[in-house]
């Protein structure tokens, strides 16, 4: 099928016969979240990519114009990192040796390396998607438009530059944004830290205790918090000295729980900690108590502090400004300021002598041991805590204090809440749930990284501070016209070479100098929905008319990610969100469950199960999973091979049946619901009912549940209308043949149409063989005002499908095999009447002499039922009733409403947290429920007279197989011989006719033998 749709152009003419409509208004917009190309894809692309095909492929059958334009993610530090790798390189250091020029050369290479393979991958799994006109984050053109967003922000005043302390990775020298920290279950990890008790000495004589996790940041504090309404407590240490910490956490340090460092329980006064601030303490180290040269004449002092609790610790927590993020916050606003002691590495420098080059993380064992030897420490422990690492290179982070750019979203974050109401989430739990709770915690963007591959922050400055300006630019043309010269390339060093001197310094000395950072990365993904088509300087009107876009797909991590990077520059550039539909899938994991690991192999290689199950079966297996309730999903290959069993096979063998029967009759199938047969009229009826269940799914995006709902027709017309209807395919001559091959024609035929974006190469082929036309993927969706609308027969139809099914588990449940006739079925229900006309189907499909229909209070059957509640399930919702309910329904307090609502002790019961079990009853009969009220009751004696019939059809069954085995076709007529023992002979002979009739015999012979043997000659 590939191959054909290639060869025939068939993607391009599934686009193109689509008219745009005036202004674009017959497009629907689908954003193609961009990869990565440094990496071969695995099944997460592989799940969202075939979401990006389900949805445009339903809407191009229902009628729009959708174009599919493949981008490419191309900056940032993974192409860095794989640069990095490729070169042999270790530092920034190592870089700037080789040369920025050299290192980007090798950063554009490594994200185009598996362009081919990415391709070749899209394309197996029969995604179309536009390769030849696709879009990279490191043209100009798109560059061009990400420095038109920055310094559109900037002139709206939304973009500053500061000094903050943010996520910091000191692997790869750069700061991450807050959101980075949260897009990925396994940035936190357990680690094990050394954690601290010191104390300082209070002008006022007492020693204050203070904790902390970092004991690396001690030579850094220049203050200690409090908190303004915790209650403290003085108590004398064991060499009698005055101690301060709050009253909560005292018996964590006193008496009985361990007096780890000599202190008592006796409290001497109680203190409320707005009595503390203000108070000067020794510094616990003497390197930044310089006032005149870190201007720290505020500093060394107790504060006030939000963020101070009494759940650990002392309740009195050390500042370091440089080093956390309220700390940074607290201290300011104290007066006090914020100084760094570690370089881009994270190794000290000269500010603190003593530890000069060490890396933090090394430093805390001298730092711990040198405050010992000062008297400073109080409690050492070890102290284990999920801690955040950097999601590209894994390494620990620390929270460091960067110069950066950053976009204030909170200025913005109200309007971003608001338009976030104007989105459709699926699942819709993601609105004010994981997004929108970002959302209102948003903080201001750290835009810019100290890198080297990206797109440029576009800001000049004058290099004298004397003369000091800025510049910002916004295009290609503007720095053409300011700088003389043509800019090619928006890449380092390029543009790092465009200066000019200041135009505001009269003596002409200064110079206009770039700085040096690159954007974020996720500033370019962002930027996507205008950038892929060079807004604004080209395609205006077509942007107005497509924006926001119609759809956009992503896992669940993205809501801090790419969703939300789109959501804010929307927002700050256009006032509209970025995206009219969201569908936000969970998380695929491996057979293990844990996270997939190239490593542990712990998932189906992609390429085997291709080649072994083909796309569909994936794609089946994907698109039908709760991963798009947003639920994660383990990856098997029995349940990709789930989905080939369940409905690959059922649609392929529905298709062969039809071909088998009407070819060998000579037959043509033709459109038609004409027919006046009850089964005809019954799946035709059904049909529509799928058609607007699948159509109403996908229209919301529910792409499980659509997949729910082509199952379960596939379970009606192969399981039931097939089965159901084999003696009129059989019967070529029969006055309803060419009714049951136009009704399987048509069925068929929109059952491929409507499964079509959900098993694209599998209707292909059904439908091709089926009508001889083009490609199923060129027509129309089905409209169900084509096909019958009957819902009474529907529901009375499914009403004796439900009487058969519980009937077939009466039978499996008493061991009775499906070709053994039985007397009769008794059907007590309500509507029992409504279903005198579709008795034969239940004779037949049950294999019963008789059925008798009545009302469910006009027998005395021997119905009883079992409740059982689920403890594990009821129990979170029920509290302390679950004891109730469990009681009540083994006294028998409990009923069943006609609504089939559950009641235990006066208490509802939800799904799932109970089971009803039926028990059989004694003397020849078995019962069984219907789940809308009433029940069955059969009769299970089997007499001579049943048994002999059984036995005949034993030997149908047989003579059946025999015939396949001698390769007859299914309208060959034959000559049969049976040789079995009397009791076999004489239920043959009782039954001749109908074993003739049912293996299309012209003879039958009958002969004594010691065991069953059968002979077919045609």
């Amino acid at each position: 099928m590939l191959a054909y749709w290639e060869k025939d152009g068939t993607f391009l003419a599934s686009v193109e016969q689509r008219a745009a409509g005036e202004d674009g208004a017959n497009e629907f917009v689908f954003y193609d979240g961009p990869p990565f190309a440094n990496g071969l894809p695995h099944y997460g692309h592989l799940l969202t990519g075939y979401v990006k095909d389900v949805v445009p492929r339903y809407q191009t059958m229902r009628g729009r114009r959708v174009e599919r334009r493949f981008g490419w993610d191309t900056h940032g530090l993974p192409a860095e990192l794989e640069a990095q790798r490729v070169l042999g390189l270790k530092t920034k250091a190592d870089i700037l040796e080789l040369g920025i020029e050299k290192f980007n050369e090798a950063c554009r290479a490594s994200v185009l390396k598996y362009t081919d393979e990415w391709r070749s991958y899209v394309t197996r799994q029969a995604r179309w998607v536009d390769f030849d006109h696709d879009y990279k984050t490191l043209n100009r053109d798109y560059m061009e438009s990400v420095i038109w967003a920055f310094k559109t922000l900037y002139d709206k005043g939304l973009v500053y530059e500061g000094l903050r302390v943010l996520p910091y990775c000191w692997n790869d020298e750069t700061p991450l944004s807050n959101h980075e920290l949260r897009m990925d279950d396994d940035v936190y990890q357990q680690r094990q830290d050394p954690s601290v008790t010191i104390a300082v000495e209070l002008e006022t004589g007492e020693r204050l205790l203070a904790w902390t996790t970092t004991p690396w940041t001690l030579p850094s504090n220049l203050a200690m918090a409090v908190g303004p309404d915790v209650d403290y407590v003085v108590v004398n240490d064991a060499e009698g000295r005055p101690t301060i910490l709050a009253e909560a956490r005292l018996a964590a340090y006193a008496g009985a729980h361990g007096d780890f460092a000599g202190l008592g329980d006796e409290v001497l006064r109680r203190l409320k900690g707005s009595e503390l601030i203000g108070l000067r303490y020794t510094p616990l180290f003497p390197f930044l108590a310089n006032a005149e040269v870190f201007g720290t004449g505020e500093a060394y002092k107790v504060i006030a502090a939000e963020h101070v609790t009494t759940d650990e610790g002392t309740g009195v927590v050390h500042m370091a400004p440089a080093y956390g993020e309220e700390d940074q916050v607290a201290c300011e606003a104290a007066g006090i300021p914020t100084v760094l002691t570690v370089d881009e590495g994270a190794r000290f420098t000269s500010v603190v002598p003593p530890y000069q080059g060490m890396h933090v993380f090394e430093a805390n064992r001298p730092i711990i041991r040198d405050l010992r030897a000062a008297g400073a420490l109080v409690r050492e422990d070890s102290y284990v805590h999920s801690y955040p690492h950097c999601w590209r290179c894994r390494n620990p982070l620390i929270y460091k204090a960067v110069s950066s750019w950053f976009v204030e979203v909170t200025r913005i974050r109200d309007r971003m809440v608001e338009l976030n109401e104007q989105i459709t989430w699926v699942p819709e739990h993601v609105k004010h749930g994981q997004f929108g709770k970002w959302l209102s915690n948003a903080r201001d963007w750290s835009i810019s990284r100290n890198r080297f591959w990206g797109s440029p922050i576009p800001v000049w400055r004058s290099d004298d501070p004397a003369y000091p300006r800025i510049d910002v630019y916004g295009s290609i043309e503007e720095l053409e016209r300011d700088f003389g010269v043509a800019v090619p390339d928006l890449h380092r060093p390029y543009v790092d070479q465009l200066t000019r001197p200041n135009p505001d310094d009269p003596t002409g000395r200064s110079t206009m100098r770039r700085v040096p950072d690159v954007l974020d990365v996720w500033f370019d993904s962002g930027s996507m929905s205008f950038a892929q088509v060079h807004y604004p300087f080209e395609n205006t009107e077509w942007f107005e008319h497509h924006f926001p876009g119609d759809f956009i797909v992503e896992y669940i991590g993205q809501t801090r990610g790419w969703f939300y990077t789109l959501h804010i520059l929307s927002t700050a550039l256009f006032d509209r969100p970025a995206f009219s539909s969201c569908l936000s899938h969970g998380i695929v994991l491996g057979n293990d469950g844990q996270k997939m690991s190239k490593s542990l192999r712990n998932y189906p290689d992609v390429s085997e199960v291709f080649d072994r199950d083909g796309a569909d079966a994936m794609r089946w297996f994907l698109m039908s999973s709760p991963i798009l309730r947003g639920g994660n999903l383990v990856v098997t290959e029995e349940g990709i091979r789930d989905g080939v069993r369940q409905v690959m096979i059922p649609l392929w063998n529905a298709w062969y049946f039809f071909a088998l029967y009407a070819n060998a009759a000579g037959a043509t199938g033709t459109w038609s619901t004409s027919s006046e047969v009850l089964l005809d009229r019954y799946v035709l009826a059904r049909l529509r009912v799928f058609v607007a269940d699948v159509e109403e799914k996908l229209d919301r995006y529910d792409v499980a549940s659509a997949c729910d709902a082509v199952l379960s027709y596939l379970e009606v017309l192969t399981n039931w209308y097939i089965r159901r209807s084999r003696d009129r395919f059989w019967d070529e001559s029969g006055e309803t043949f060419q009714d049951a091959v136009n009704t399987l024609y048509t069925a068929l035929e929109v059952v491929c149409r409507t499964a079509a974006p959900l098993l694209p190469l599998t209707v292909e082929q059904v439908w091709r063989g089926l009508t001889g036309e083009r490609s199923v993927h060129l027509t129309d969706w089905p409209s169900v005002d084509e096909l019958p609308d009957d819902p009474e027969l529907v529901a009375r139809m499914e009403r004796v499908r439900e009487v058969c099914s519980v009937a077939s588990s009466i039978r499996k449940a008493a061991g009775i095999r499906g070709r053994q006739p039985l007397q009769s079925l008794t059907v007590a229900t309500a509507d029992a009447e409504a279903l005198r006309a579709l008795v034969p189907l239940i004779e037949d499909e049950i294999n019963l002499r008789e059925v008798v229909l009545t009302s469910a209070d006009a027998v005395d059957a021997p119905v009883s039922q079992r409740l059982t509640v689920n403890a594990r399930a009821a129990g979170p919702r029920l509290g302390r009733d679950v004891q109730t309910v469990i009681k009540a329904s083994k006294s028998g307090d409990w009923s069943v409403s006609a609504d089939g609502a559950v009641v235990a002790g006066g208490i509802e019961l939800a799904e799932g947290e109970y089971t009803l079990e039926t028990t059989l009853a004694e003397g020849g009969t078995a019962s069984g429920l219907l789940s809308g009220g009433g029940f069955v009751v059969l009769d299970t004696t089997i007499t001579p007279e049943l048994e002999a019939e059984g036995t005949a059809r034993d030997v149908i069954r047989s003579v059946q197989q025999a015939r396949r085995d001698a390769g007859l076709q299914v309208t060959d007529r034959m000559r049969l011989s049976v040789t079995a023992d009397a009791r076999t002979m004489q239920a043959v002979e009782a039954h001749r006719e109908l074993i003739m009739a049912e293996t299309l015999a012209t003879e039958l012979d009958v002969a004594e033998g010691a065991e069953l043997q059968v002979a077919v000659t045609a």
